[in-house]
């Protein structure tokens, strides 16, 4: 029996794959519908304060907005090497990322909070210039920034225990806190059970203790497992300077890859914004839309992200191909079927939107350009999300989805919509050759084989 028909016996095998894959992916799925559908319960229940609350409360969370990008980045860098030294069983380092990883969260929280506290109209005003949603916006912003810290810490530990292939435990502990938080949203927004209506900071308080209780069920439950991230103070903080330079220079190039994206949709919203209300109406609800057929591609990166990663991590590098290979084949598969669904329920879907026939219009045309490239789309984020940074090439993602992005599809948008002045729908197509060239540049980086980079080796 040859080396390849031995590994497919071994190591590797469809249903070893599948059930792995399932195991990782679908609480994750789960976590992101339940989070989806109890965040809109969230917007429905501000709504009904009035359009300038609502205005308020969406313009502080966009400083909410960098922050999350920011932790995102972080905690999925660190992700990379607990991935790698959970491969191969290397559970001294893994406890001094995650200690890396809370300090890198606590210290960027207190620099968010102190700037947020101090400067909140002026957050607030880069925004909006209108003197109500200001003075909602900055009193919302004061008392939510309590949870920045709680959300940072949360963040580490959710990150970790995905990277060590448990995502059950974080799935049912945001579900209670998504919960906790509409329970409470409920009670001080409209002032239920004898409290008095408080409005948008009723729901900042709300968020605030469902974020604390998040937390500490989070901590408590790490702990009480007394499992691999369950780190003495002494475990967390036993790392040297040079063990600190060597993860930043995987993880800094992860986070500037998640910043750059989120700096790079805001330009998006802008150019959309300045082409007219009924071009953001039209891109909100394609928006809206597309969403709901993503979640299931977000729990499908995270799997490939941590198999890939354990797989070199425990120097089985062939089996670390073969696992992208599936993925890569899986996306492809996974995106034409989304994009088939999403093309024939779209009309349906629209109709449940009170908007003019020229917004629907619209709107239908975007739906079937996404349905067309959608599997481009989801190939695009497992192979940037999932394979590469699994794979330790955390540099090289940063470089495809920087340039694509901010090299072609922020100025073909520009160009289409202030210069030629073309309609919504041929404006987001241009930007859709960003996902394209995405693409090709991804599929040369993978075939290449130089994504392959144990980021474990000679960290001591």
């Amino acid at each position: 029996m040859g080396v390849r028909n031995q590994l497919l016996v071994g190591d590797f095998d469809k249903k070893d794959f599948y059930l792995k894959m399932f195991k990782i992916a679908f609480p994750i799925v789960i976590q992101n519908f339940i989070s989806s559908f109890l965040n809109m319960i969230d917007t429905v229940m501000v709504g009904k304060l009035g359009e300038t609350e609502i205005a308020a409360v969406g313009i502080a969370n966009q400083y909410f907005f960098f922050f999350n990008m920011f932790m995102i980045g972080m905690c999925a860098g660190c992700g990379v090497f607990i991935s790698q030294f959970w491969g191969k069983k290397d559970m001294k380092n893994i406890k001094r990322i995650v200690g890396i990883g809370l300090g890198s969260a606590i210290m960027v929280s207190i620099i968010f909070v102190v700037f947020g506290y101090f400067c909140p109209k002026q957050i607030i005003a880069v925004f909006n210039q209108e003197a109500g949603v200001i003075d909602l916006g900055v009193r919302y912003l004061k008392i939510v920034l309590v949870s920045y810290l709680f959300t940072g810490v949360t963040f580490v530990y959710n990150f970790s225990l995905r990277s060590i292939g448990n995502t059950i435990q974080p799935m049912m502990i945001s579900l209670v806190a998504l919960i906790c938080n509409a329970f409470f949203n409920y009670i001080f927004i409209f002032g239920k059970l004898g409290v008095p209506a408080m409005g948008v900071e009723g729901a900042a308080l709300a968020t605030v203790i469902a974020r604390v209780v998040e937390t500490i069920v989070l901590v408590v439950s790490v702990y009480a497992e007394k499992g691999i991230l369950a780190a003495s103070v002494y475990e967390l903080t036993d790392v040297s300077l040079e063990f600190v330079k060597k993860a930043y220079e995987t993880i800094f190039p992860v986070i500037l890859n998640d910043i750059c994206w989120g700096l790079g949709s805001l330009v998006y919203s802008a150019v959309y914004g300045r082409m007219g209300t009924q071009a953001v109406a039209s891109i909100q609800i394609c928006n809206t839309i597309t969403n709901l057929f993503m979640v299931v591609i977000f729990g499908m990166s995270n799997a490939a992200a941590v198999m890939v990663g354990n797989s070199i991590g425990a120097g089985k590098e062939r089996l670390g191909r073969d696992y992208a290979r599936r993925f890569s084949f899986l996306s492809v598969m996974a995106g034409i079927i989304l994009g088939i669904l999403l093309a024939l329920a779209s009309p349906y879907m629209l109709n449940l939107f009170n908007v003019s026939s020229i917004v629907r219009s619209y709107s239908q045309i975007i739906l079937y350009i996404v349905s067309i490239i959608f599997f481009i789309r989801v190939f695009d984020i497992v192979l940037i999300v999932g394979i590469l940074r699994g794979g330790g090439d955390a540099k090289h993602a940063l470089l495809i989805e920087g340039f694509t992005m901010w090299f072609i599809g922020v100025p073909l948008t520009i160009i289409g919509a202030f210069v030629f002045k073309f309609p919504v729908y041929i404006v987001y197509a241009l930007a859709i050759v960003e996902e394209i060239s995405k693409c090709i540049l991804g599929l040369m980086r993978l075939k290449s084989g130089r994504w392959i980079r144990n980021v474990t080796c000679n960290m001591a």
